[in-house]
Formats: C-alpha cells, sequence, structure tokens
C-alpha cells in the first residue's frame, strides 16, 4: 500500500513538473562541429531522460553479459547444493527409519554435494552403524575430532564406540578429552565419573565431582552426598593400613552426610582403637538419629571391649534414649537383652513389631526367647514362620542386594545411594515357600515324638521338599552369607 501511494506521488509530482515547464515555453540551441540544432525546452528534457534511461539499460545489459559465466556458476552451484540438501534430509529420515541402503545412498549423494557440511559426518557414521561397519564409523569419528565444529560429536561417538568394544582405557581417555574441550559437557562428565568410581580413582573422581558442582551439573547437595560416600569408600580402603588417613576421610564425610552409616563406622572404630570412645559414641548417636543401623548399635554397645553383657545392654539403651530406632532399635535392644539373659525385656522390646508377617530376623529372636523360657512348641512355630516370613534388611543399590555397603552401582557405575532395607519380594515366592515351611515343622515333630516300642515299625520320614523360590527380578541375590550378631540361624532357602 505505502508503494502505491509512492508510486502516485512520484507521478503526481512528474505532471506537475510538465505542466510547469508547459506553461513557461522556450528553446533550447545546440551547437555542435558546426550544426545548430533548435528544439522547445520540453522537447530537449524529454530526450535527456531517454538518453539517460538509454545510458542504464546498456550497462545493465554489459554488466549481465559480462557476469553471466558467473551467473550459471552460481546457479548450478546453487541447484547442487540444493538437491544435497534433499539428499541429506532424506538420508537422516531413512537412517531414522533403520532403512542402511537408502542412508547410505542418501549419504554419499549428501557427500559429493556439500563437502563442507557437519551433518553430512554424521549421517555416514549412522549409515555405516546400520550397516554394521565398525571401521567406518571409527574412521568417521576421527575425521570429525580434527575439525573444532564437529570435535565434541566426533568424541562422543569415539566413546560410544570404544565402550561397546570393550575397550575401557580408551572409553576413558576420549571422554577426559571431551570434558577437557567443554566442562559442561554431561555425558563426559558422567562417563569419566563412572569409570574413575568403577576403577576405585577416588582422588581423581573427587576432582571430577567437584568439577560438575562448578559446572552446575549436579546440585550442592546431591555432589555433597556422592563426595561423602567417595571420602567413605577410601577410609573403607585403609582402615587397616592407615588408621589416622581413615579417621580423617570418616569425619570429612560424616561432616558432608551425616546418615552415612559406613562413614560413621569407620570414624567411630578407629576413635574407640584410639581410647576416644566419648567422640566417637558421639558420631555413633548423631548418625542413628536419622539412619538406624544394627552396625551403629554393635559398635555403641563395645566401645570398650571385654564388658558384661549387662553393661553392653546399658550402654545400648544409652544410644536409644534419643531416637528408639524404629525396628532397628528394637532388633538390636532385644539381641543384647537375651546376651544379658534377660528374656522378659527383649520380647517386649520386639511385640510391637512381631504381628501380622515379622521379618525373618524377628521370628528367629523370638524362637531364642522361647526355647530360652522352655516353650519349644512355640520356639518351633517361630522357626516355621521364619521361613515365610519378609526378607531381612541388606544393603540394596539399583535393585541390586550385597551383603556390604558400596558406593558406587553395579548396574550403571555411578554412585548412587546404597540403601539398609528388605530386598524387593514377590507374593509367587511366598506361596511356593509354604509348603516347605510346614513340612519342615511335621519332620521336626516327628523326630522329637516318643519313641515306639520295640517290635513296632520305625516311622518312615520323608524330606522336606525345596521350592525353589522365584527371585524378583530386582534382586540377583547375595553372593555370600552375612553374620548374624545373635538369634538362631534359619534354614537356607531355595
Amino acid at each position: 500500500m505505502i508503494k502505491l501511494l509512492w508510486r502516485f506521488f512520484l507521478l503526481v509530482l512528474l505532471a506537475a513538473g510538465f505542466a510547469w515547464m508547459a506553461d513557461r515555453p522556450g528553446t533550447l540551441t545546440i551547437r555542435w562541429l558546426g550544426r545548430e540544432i533548435q528544439m522547445s525546452f520540453i522537447a530537449g528534457v524529454v530526450l535527456a531522460v531517454l538518453a539517460v534511461v538509454l545510458i542504464w539499460f546498456l550497462w545493465s545489459l554489459f554488466r549481465r553479459l559480462w557476469g553471466s559465466p558467473h551467473a550459471m556458476g552460481r546457479w548450478y552451484s546453487g541447484r547442487r547444493s540444493r538437491k544435497g540438501r534433499e539428499a541429506l534430509s532424506r538420508g537422516i529420515i531413512a537412517a531414522g527409519a533403520g532403512d542402511a541402503a537408502a542412508a547410505a545412498k542418501h549419504a554419499a549423494i549428501a557427500g559429493n554435494a556439500l563437502a563442507d557440511e557437519p551433518l553430512v559426518n554424521v549421517l555416514a557414521a549412522q549409515a555405516a552403524q546400520l550397516k554394521g561397519d565398525r571401521a567406518q564409523v571409527k574412521r568417521i569419528f576421527e575425521q570429525m575430532t580434527k575439525s573444532p565444529e564437529t570435535e565434541a560429536l566426533g568424541l562422543r561417538g569415539l566413546f560410544s564406540e570404544a565402550r561397546q568394544a570393550g575397550d575401557v582405557a580408551a572409553a576413558r581417555r576420549y571422554a577426559e578429552r571431551a570434558l577437557a574441550l567443554n566442562p559442561r559437557l554431561n555425558w563426559a562428565s558422567t562417563a569419566v565419573l563412572q569409570l574413575q568410581s568403577a576403577g576405585k580413582d577416588w582422588n581423581a573422581a573427587s576432582a571430577t565431582l567437584a568439577q560438575q558442582i562448578k559446572s552446575g551439573l549436579v546440585t550442592q547437595p546431591e555432589g555433597n552426598r556422592k563426595l561423602a560416600a567417595m571420602l567413605a569408600a577410601q577410609a573403607l580402603a585403609i582402615e587397616d593400613g592407615d588408621k589416622p588417613k581413615a579417621l580423617e576421610l570418616a569425619l570429612k564425610a560424616h561432616k558432608l552426610d551425616p546418615a552415612l552409616v559406613p562413614a560413621a563406622l569407620v570414624a567411630a572404630r578407629v576413635l574407640v582403637s584410639q581410647a576416644a570412645t566419648r567422640k566417637a559414641s558421639k558420631i555413633l548417636k548423631e548418625t542413628w538419629i536419622v539412619s538406624p543401623h544394627p552396625d551403629l548399635a554393635e559398635v555403641q554397645a563395645h566401645l570398650i571391649p571385654g564388658d558384661a553383657p549387662e553393661v553392653l545392654l546399658d550402654r545400648l539403651r544409652d544410644l536409644l534414649k534419643e531416637n528408639r530406632g524404629g525396628i532397628e532399635g528394637a532388633v538390636a535392644l532385644a539381641r543384647f537383652a537375651i546376651r544379658a539373659r534377660k528374656w522378659d525385656m527383649a520380647r517386649e522390646a520386639l511385640s510391637p513389631f512381631v504381628e501380622n508377617r515379622p521379618q525373618a530376623r524377628l521370628c528367629a529372636l523370638m524362637a531364642d526367647i522361647e526355647e530360652a523360657k522352655g516353650d519349644k512348641g512355640r520356639a518351633r512355630e517361630w522357626l516355621a514362620r521364619a521361613l515365610t516370613a519378609p526378607r531381612d534388611p541388606i544393603w540394596v543399590s539399583d535393585g541390586v542386594a550385597s551383603p556390604r555397603w558400596t558406593p558406587v552401582s553395579p548396574v550403571s557405575g555411578e554412585i548412587v545411594p546404597c540403601e539398609w532395607k528388605a530386598p524387593f519380594e514377590m507374593p509367587e515366592q511366598l506361596e511356593a515357600d509354604r509348603p516347605m515351611a510346614v513340612e519342615v515343622v511335621e519332620a521336626v515333630e516327628a523326630i522329637e515324638a516318643p519313641k515306639p516300642a520295640a517290635d513296632a515299625a520305625p516311622p518312615r520320614l520323608e524330606p522336606p521338599k525345596m521350592v525353589p523360590p522365584h527371585r524378583p527380578p530386582d534382586d540377583p541375590g547375595v553372593a555370600e552369607d552375612f553374620d548374624r550378631p545373635a538369634g538362631r540361624s534359619l534354614p537356607a532357602e531355595g
């Protein structure tokens, strides 16, 4: 609309100009080379305008003719670039669809048309991966690392290839190079931390974690938790050989994460060896309040080795003053009460947790109490309940159960929380264990029954049928058994 208005305005100005010149007639005389030409002023203006237009037209024609070879080159180049981009687009779609042949075909066309396009190498690498040509894939990624624009992408591709080939050293080298190139690369930082943690290179892992916190890849609380786990792992590794250093690391870990049980245990054990029982008890109580664990109770009770069971019980009860500790506190109190032969105290401690389906360790402790009281029938009943009871707590990391605390996930290799909890249990497993429990009780009752007369045929006892339990998918089992501080050992499952 504005252009039309401008054009109309110019026409009005042109008409007004000609009208103004028509109202003021005159004669224009030109003398040149002995000749004299006379014309009206308006005709002279018109001829001048036409001459200017003619000169502009001729100059434009000359420029077009002069630049036609370059114009043709640009046209062909544009046409080639357009075809290359179409081939690149179709190739990416084909690679996404898993069509290796079409992806390779379009990658070749795009490579010929777009020599300097970084996406061509990406498409070629995807096509080679679909074809299974690992050598070609590696060659393309190595070529990409030579360009600053695609170096990070090439390093990630080389890292993936090395990890798939099982070359841990090469994978770590590529990840560290990418991390040095850009400290904010999340994949590189995570990969380096995983490899360092898996290799127990805790000093390097701590530096990498500090860089993650600085770069904002992990939050400060999460970074402190992971750093505390690494410090605790270092303290556990050197506890027997270098107690002062282990104590220093454990105290740092405890300060970062007071709920970390291994850090508190290492610090307390070293302090007990140095006769600093008051400080050891303080650390144990701080961790017990936020994360009750049976090992904390065990170390607290044995702050001074060689004490009588009654003294151990009193020291444990001092731990339970600020926080009863739920079921862990009840189990610990019952175990030390049994050692001190205070059966009523042990029964009272367990009574809130033995309704419905108590854990196996509770059933074993109740069996010990009943047997000490002389009621063998109730003891056998508790043992039978233990066979189908929920499983006892154990260290679980990423769904994998282990008798020992571990800072690194056995599944992903990352530093994840290792929790003290009961492993996942499937209802099918519970139903499969019930017949075995009944047959075990019947076999025990038959063995303890009065012997028949000499002329009577001896009863024939069939061994209990062992029904293999169905292991839950997130619990591959425990490689080795762990010690039970007190209570009756249970029959093996499955």
